[in-house]
């Protein structure tokens, strides 16, 4: 039999007996001639590749192109030019007798599906029972969430927690590819187990259908080894941040809205999402995704890559994105990065922390939340003086355009260049970030005011919130300018609005 040259992959803990070599390339025409020949070229080897009778000892499975030789012809099977060969040591190596009960790191099936995982340098066998080791833990099934979970699933990450306390809605099948429209109606933790289980049985997935909070965080993240934010509010991503901070976890986090993306990770002692941005925005001055927008495929670049810096920090592969803050501008085709450092005096990860324990984070972000409201304090929907909490009255566009006619206020509650590009005839702006500081001086409570955005978000909380101050009239247009425009009803032109102003 002729001797051909084969590529032989040496696993973790025999490499420091192979010149710390990951692949060597041997000429032998079987496997019994391959393991004589490394062990002659590297003596150490000896007694973990060959037993007393230079044999193929029990404790060592080999794989031809992904085939256990013992179910082929074991030391006498051929090998081939070309061959691809594995050494895959048991789980509890070293000397004795393995018995029956040994397990190699990857079985069989195993070793085929993650194939491409294990020619990696970086990852090989060892690396890949780590992944299969690993709990990850992930804030959110929805844009972000979705590519992640699904990239970390094949990978083979062998615990994946689901933190998501929403369901399944038509509107989020354009971007969240994790569900389906059969699953609309369902939670979206439900959706996404069956669905990652689909992908990989290896995976078990753990899921929290609530919403992820200070009573309940700290007990959610413990277990989990890392943890990958995909979170659509500021209260949750300050929440997620300090928690990992006060349990030492690493935190892969992105943000997106419209055309752009951020990311960047957040490694215990380089820094926290404090020292990226130490205070949120004013309230209602960020529109959400439901208000502004965003491209769906964005998800999948921005999802994609938190996955990418997690299953680098398991591996301990490479270098994570700490330190350094990805931007991504998906209209113009280019990626920025830029640098950020620790903040030696942040509250939560500086030098001498201020916060030891997680905080109110509605209150800390300035969002109106009844359920922590000191002045509504409520028990089933009743404030403390025993008063029912208010709410916001919805108007249809049909609805809101009969009260404008007659003499009904419309305020607009987006930002300047919204309001620009086009806006209900006769409409005030009064934009969100400034209602609450300017309400009680430009807005007579008399007065009957239809709250207008884009989609009927952010005018909800605006109406709800100046009826809560007094403002009994205040109501809110369902579907907001999206449900006015639908219902073909008239709009100021934004030319000729420019030109009044």
């Amino acid at each position: 039999m002729s001797e051909m040259a084969v590529r032989v992959y040496i696993p973790t803990p025999y490499r420091p007996l192979a010149e710390s070599a990951t692949h060597v390339q041997v000429d032998a025409g079987s496997v019994g001639a391959l393991l004589t020949m490394l062990s002659e070229r590297y003596p150490g080897l000896r007694d973990r590749i060959l037993s007393s009778e230079g044999q193929l000892p029990g404790h060592l499975n080999v794989y031809v192109n992904q085939v256990e030789v013992r179910t082929l012809q074991s030391e006498s099977t051929p090998l081939r030019d070309g061959d691809e060969v594995a050494l895959i040591p048991a789980m509890a190596g070293g000397a004795g007798d393995p018995g029956p009960a040994r397990q190699p790191l990857l079985d069989r099936e195993q070793l085929q599906r993650y194939s491409r995982h294990v020619r990696l340098d970086e990852v090989g066998v060892v690396g890949q029972r780590r992944l299969l080791d690993s709990k990850v833990l992930l804030i959110g099934a929805g844009g972000l969430g979705s590519p992640a979970a699904l990239y970390l699933a094949a990978a083979g990450v062998g615990t994946i927690g689901i933190v998501d306390g929403d369901r399944v809605d038509v509107s989020n099948l354009q971007r969240q590819i994790l569900h389906f429209n059969h699953d609309v109606g369902r939670p979206k933790v439900q959706s996404a187990r069956r669905h990652l289980e689909d992908v990989n049985p290896d995976v078990q997935v753990l899921t929290f259908p609530t919403v992820i909070d200070s009573h309940n965080a700290m007990d959610i993240v413990r277990p989990f080894d890392l943890v990958i934010n995909g979170s659509d509010n500021f209260p949750t991503r300050y929440l997620i941040n300090d928690t990992c901070v006060l349990l030492g976890k690493p935190l892969v986090d992105a943000s997106i809205l419209k055309w752009d993306g951020q990311a960047t990770v957040f490694v215990p002692g380089q820094g926290c999402y404090r020292c990226l941005f130490p205070a949120p925005p004013p309230p209602g001055s960020v529109p959400s995704c439901a208000e502004g927008g965003i491209i769906g495929a964005l998800c999948g670049v921005m999802g994609t890559l938190q996955a990418v810096e997690a299953v680098k920090i398991l591996l301990h592969a490479g270098q994570p994105l700490a330190g350094r803050l990805i931007l991504y501008d998906a209209l113009a085709g280019e990626f920025q990065t830029l640098r950020w450092r620790r903040n030696p005096e942040c509250p939560v990860c500086g030098d001498q922390p201020t916060i030891h324990e997680l905080i109110d984070y509605e209150g800390f972000c300035g969002v109106p939340n009844p359920e922590h409201d000191g002045k509504h304090e409520q028990a089933n929907g009743v404030t403390s003086s025993g008063a029912a909490e208010p709410e916001a009255v919805e108007l249809t566009p049909g609805q809101a355009q009969a009260r404008i006619a007659a003499g009904a206020m419309v305020i607009d509650v987006r930002e300047s260049d919204e309001f620009d590009q086009a806006r209900i005839p006769g409409s005030e702006l009064l934009p969100m970030s400034v209602l609450a500081q300017r309400a009680t001086q430009v807005l007579d409570p008399a007065t009957e005011m239809i709250l207008v955005c884009s989609v009927g978000e952010r005018s909800r909380q605006a109406a709800l919130m100046l009826r809560r101050a007094g403002f009994a009239k205040a109501c809110n247009l369902q579907d907001g300018l999206v449900g006015w425009i639908n219902e073909g009803l008239p709009l100021e032109e934004p030319a000729r609005a420019a030109g009044e102003r």
